[in-house]
């Protein structure tokens, strides 16, 4: 015989808000509740979330949502807009051992500098970038490439809003 447990969770009120919207969310005065029995379950989390592409998928670059740069001897904010943002690069270097590529997180004061390709020695150099950032308001990422023979290319897109909803490619 199965037994019934009454289960009170702020975190799982939450998430069934965020991943059931069309539901209307958690009613007050309503318990979840959890059973010993064993119930075959069918996944339709991506549905219930309002997209039927897999979650790694969503990160895809496409021609539509994609945002190129090159920034070469300058500094250039290229995202200032809330949510999750992945960066797709490639940070060159050449010359001296002087030279450098940064990636910048800035909250509308204060530069904090998240990532960077240093030479060591001299010579040409290349990294792969894959990164994923998450802006709220006020925040940006700034690009430097500190000098002509730097620079940062590649493209950024949004893969969700701020509150998590996937944004489709």
């Amino acid at each position: 015989m199965a037994q019934e447990f009454t289960i009170k969770s702020q975190s799982i009120e939450d998430k069934i808000n965020q991943l059931l919207p069309s539901q209307g969310g958690f009613e007050p005065g309503v318990d979840f509740s959890a059973s010993t029995m064993v119930i075959p379950i069918v996944d339709l989390t991506e549905t219930a979330e309002g997209g039927s592409v897999r979650q790694d998928l969503q990160t895809a670059v496409s021609f539509s949502s994609a945002t190129t740069f090159d920034v070469n001897n300058t500094t250039t904010t290229i995202v200032n807009t809330t949510g999750y943002w992945r960066m797709t690069a490639v940070s060159s270097c050449g010359g001296s051992p002087t030279q450098r590529n940064s990636i910048i997180l800035n909250d509308g004061t204060t530069d904090k500098t998240v990532w960077k390709h240093v030479m060591n020695g001299t010579g040409n150099s290349a990294l792969q970038i894959d990164l994923i950032f998450f802006l709220k308001a006020g925040d940006s990422i700034k690009l430097t490439a500190d000098s002509s023979s730097c620079r940062i290319s590649g493209s950024i897109r949004q893969i969700a809003d701020i509150s998590g909803n996937l944004v489709d490619p």
